[in-house]
């Protein structure tokens, strides 16, 4: 005779289990106990047994005999039920509440026959939860022995609370015959694969029509946002290589400072050259606080703006005006010093952000407000009209977004951020990226940046 358990063992709503697969999950009280005549130990789900206690929580005495046949009844037991059991798996444990703690039971792979053994329910029902240094209320005695199977019995009943566990167990509809089983595991399956189903179709929906790649689906960033513009060019910069990433990001860079008409800006030129380059960003972009100053305070940056990008197929949204804030007014767009030819692009002729003018110069004043260092603003003849975004802050987030470590994330954030700086005009960025890529995706190429 082995005793793998002895000693206490702590038990929590009046329960403790005996398992044989690790991986399964242990069933409803109902489930392990339909259909048998006795109520303390149910083993009805193969591989489980579910051993009932009179205490609801704390430490009851618990021991565990494995014999080579069958033992007899000591008269100290109060209460003693009979079952058949066999492990599932070659690592049967006796398992507390939630799997707290477990203890290994060395059971073959053959039929038991199991005696469940009590004393002093009764005495454990009344108490309900046993502190630390208070007596023992209750104890148990769980037997195995090679047996064939047959049903389970109640071989002693003495105390009200196994009466009751028994009366239970009696009053339970009778277990699910084996087709029955079959078939609610087999709609159990059509339910699952219908719902892996419908989360693959939402996952695909995501994105566009199809599943990501594990890159796209950890790169974070603006990718989910790009998404709602052009999921196609998602997935070609995904699948393009961090050659044609890193040109694509450059590319969106040049792109957006154009736009922004800040590529006349030297210390803007010395950043698109390390960005080209492959080198660490030059000051000030080295330094957000000094970036974000840098440009409000130079006397050469244009102040431009354009109406917000809105995905396709979605109505633009109208906003109510933002609370005014001071230091911003709307003006027609100026290109003082334009003394060349520049390249065409959006931002022209669009409408311009200006600073505060002094009193008495005519520039009626306006909302403003800069949120994350991108300045939106409204028109002043209309607090309702549609949102305009600064492009010199926007252009300078592409800027930073392309000389990002992690190629695809610098592609895709560099196109967001490159297509919030043409607004409403985006489709043209897009369609030249997408052209660019298709064109150089297959031989690795780098693409035509200026």
């Amino acid at each position: 005779m082995r005793r793998p358990v002895t000693g206490e063992v702590h038990v929590h709503y009046g329960q403790i289990y005996v398992q044989s697969d690790p991986d399964s999950a242990i069933p409803d009280l109902s489930e392990a106990f339909a259909g048998q005549s006795g109520g303390l130990c149910g083993a009805v789900v193969p591989g489980v047994l579910w051993l009932i206690t009179g205490l609801h929580t704390g430490d009851v005495g618990f021991d565990v005999e494995v014999h080579d046949e069958a033992p007899l009844l000591d008269p100290v037991w109060e209460d003693a039920v009979e079952v058949s059991f066999c492990p599932i798996s070659e690592h049967t444990r006796l398992v507390q509440w939630a799997g707290e703690a477990a203890w290994e039971l060395g059971l073959a792979l053959t039929d038991y026959r199991v005696r469940y053994c009590a004393r002093g329910m009764d005495t454990g029902r009344d108490l309900d939860t046993r502190a630390s240094g208070e007596p023992q209320a209750d104890s148990y005695l769980l037997q195995f022995w090679p047996a064939p199977p047959r049903p389970d019995r109640v071989i002693r009943q003495t105390s009200r609370n196994a009466a009751y566990w028994h009366r239970y167990a009696r009053e339970l509809p009778p277990p699910p015959t084996p087709e029955q089983r079959a078939e609610s595991q087999g709609l159990t399956r059509r339910v699952e694969e219908r719902a892996a189903k419908e989360r693959r179709l939402h996952r695909e929906r995501e994105w566009g029509g199809r599943l990501p790649s594990e890159r796209l689906r950890t790169v974070g960033g603006t990718v989910h946002g790009l998404l709602r513009f052009d999921s196609d060019l998602v997935h070609a910069l995904d699948a393009a290589g961090p050659t044609v990433q890193r040109a694509v990001a450059t590319l969106a860079a040049r792109r957006a400072c154009e736009a922004a008409d800040l590529i006349h800006i030297p210390w803007i030129i010395q950043a698109l050259t390390a960005v080209t380059e492959g080198r660490p960003l030059t000051p000030p972009f080295d330094n957000p606080t000094l970036l974000w100053e840098t440009l409000r305070s130079d006397p050469h940056v244009p102040q431009r703006s354009v109406l917000r990008a809105i995905p396709p197929e979605r109505p633009p949204y109208r906003p109510p005006a933002r609370p005014a804030a001071a230091g911003w007014s709307w003006g027609p767009a100026g290109e003082p010093g334009d003394d060349g030819p520049r390249r065409p692009g959006p931002g022209r002729a669009l409408g311009t952000v200006v600073p505060p003018t002094p009193a008495g110069q005519g520039v009626t004043p306006t909302a403003g407000v800069e949120c994350d260092d991108v300045v939106v603003v409204h028109p002043s003849h209309d607090p309702r009209g549609p949102e305009r975004i600064s492009q010199p802050h926007f252009a300078l987030r592409v800027v930073l977004a392309a000389a990002g470590s992690a190629p695809l994330k610098a592609a895709l954030d560099a196109v967001w951020h490159a297509m919030n700086t043409y607004g409403e005009h985006y489709p043209q960025l897009l369609e030249e990226i997408r052209s660019a890529c298709t064109e150089q995706v297959g031989e690795q190429a780098n693409l035509p940046l200026f």
